[in-house]
């Protein structure tokens, strides 16, 4: 990915991806396929201690144990956001990258990618998932084709963008086909992938 900058490490895609097909989540069960994969690729952290184990009885500032205030919060919801490198100048340009994908999609003229969408989620339902590349490859070459009005951006990026887009409209209907697509798309877009 030539002009997606520095992705070295299937990581640090897996990373970008996430980061995209997360922004604007609808349904509660796409959310919850978001969670489960970016728990799968050790990509979160848990903000507010949900999974902290303290429960030595520990005495806090104001006289209570840290593990009856752990205990009440048991049904509280973890709150999780993605785990970002630490290095500050790789964070700020993984979240370009992802910024720059959004931005990208954004354009995308409604129709084209409702069309597509539509297309690829039909496609991939009535075939095994080991054609699932090709169907995604071939619809993202189909709405290219058509024009996207983009001619003046960088096409690897509009190509990432127009693909993370299609997967998101199918997973947001169809959730638990997440897992799948996603693996689909790093196989794609991965450092591994074929020249």
């Amino acid at each position: 990915m030539d002009d997606l900058g520095d992705l070295a490490s299937g990581q640090n895609v897996a990373l970008v991806i996430l980061s995209f097909l997360q922004a604007d989540c609808g349904t509660s069960e796409y959310k919850n396929e978001l969670l489960s994969l970016r728990e799968a690729f050790n990509l979160t952290r848990d903000i507010n201690l949900n999974g902290r184990r303290q429960d030595d009885g520990d005495l806090e500032t104001d006289g209570h144990l840290f593990s009856s205030i752990t205990a009440a919060r048991g049904d509280v919801a973890p709150s999780v956001e993605l785990q970002w490198p630490r290095n500050r100048a790789e964070e700020a340009d993984l979240r370009q990258i992802t910024n720059g994908l959004r931005e990208i999609a954004d354009q995308f003229e409604h129709n084209v990618v409702a069309e597509a969408t539509r297309n690829l989620s039909r496609n991939i339902s009535a075939s095994p998932s080991e054609q699932w590349k090709d169907h995604l490859r071939w619809e993202v070459d189909r709405a290219m084709k058509r024009g996207v009005g983009l001619e003046h951006l960088p096409q690897e990026r509009v190509i990432v963008a127009l693909t993370l887009t299609l997967v998101k409209g199918v997973c947001e209907r169809t959730p638990r086909l997440l897992r799948n697509l996603f693996d689909t798309v790093l196989q794609r877009f991965g450092p591994a992938r074929a020249r």
